[in-house]
């Protein structure tokens, strides 16, 4: 049985960078809507590390699924903020510090089809836009639940989480003092660390990949995350 999910962003302007978050209950089934309830209802009893967790019953694609749309659209809310401060001009490359530089890829498109160089901007641009086909894809987010998700389905997740990932490291590594300045520290700090817990409950993000951000991990979730680098 598969979830309901289907459009990232609503109606595209080609002329903004960010879009429209998806509109959760319009786009969920009920049995997708009450998988996300069920984590956010916990939440001030729990903490994130528990909410999480996949609820007893609910399948594993599912709760994956839900959740894409979930941190999507708060990393869309988060980088949106950043658009004036994030340019060509100012981050003509998409890294994290001096020693790690992310290229973008997408067999679909003969533009990219090779690693290619892009600034920052056009990365989570091309990035948005890539996460949007795929949640409009019924071949990988089917909207009849009848019809199972597909065989590569967590490898597919894996790589969402990746580049979703990427886009923290860049934020934190060069525009953290712009996030002070706009009063989203606290924001940053707590999406980020669902994301994370998220990510280390269903080892989503390789540890070498994680590299980057180890101490942040480390000074916002404990050293017990910080060593889960390693493995």
């Amino acid at each position: 049985m598969a979830s309901v999910l289907k459009g990232l962003m609503g109606v595209s302007d080609k002329k903004k960078t960010f879009k429209k978050n998806i509109d959760c209950d319009k786009q969920l089934n009920e049995r997708m809507k009450n998988a996300m309830q069920k984590s956010t209802s916990s939440l001030g009893i729990a903490g994130l590390e528990n909410t999480v967790k996949l609820p007893p019953g609910e399948k594993k694609n599912e709760w994956l699924a839900v959740h894409v749309v979930d941190f999507v659209n708060g990393i869309n809310i988060l980088y949106g903020s950043l658009e004036e401060y994030c340019t060509p001009s100012t981050c003509p490359k998409m890294t994290s510090g001096e020693n790690f530089e992310y290229l973008w890829m997408n067999p679909d498109d003969p533009k990219y089809d090779k690693p290619t160089a892009v600034c920052a901007k056009d990365y989570v641009t091309l990035l948005m836009e890539w996460v949007e086909s795929l949640l409009n894809d019924e071949n990988v987010f089917p909207t009849d639940a009848s019809q199972d998700f597909p065989k590569d389905f967590g490898k597919i997740i894996k790589n969402i989480f990746k580049r979703l990932f990427r886009v923290y490291a860049h934020i934190y590594a060069h525009h953290l003092e712009q996030i002070k300045i706009l009063g989203e520290e606290a924001h940053l700090n707590t999406a980020f660390k669902h994301f994370m817990y998220f990510t280390f409950e269903f080892d989503l993000i390789s540890g070498s990949e994680l590299e980057p951000m180890a101490e942040v991990i480390g000074s916002l979730m404990g050293e017990k995350f910080k060593a889960k680098l390693k493995k």
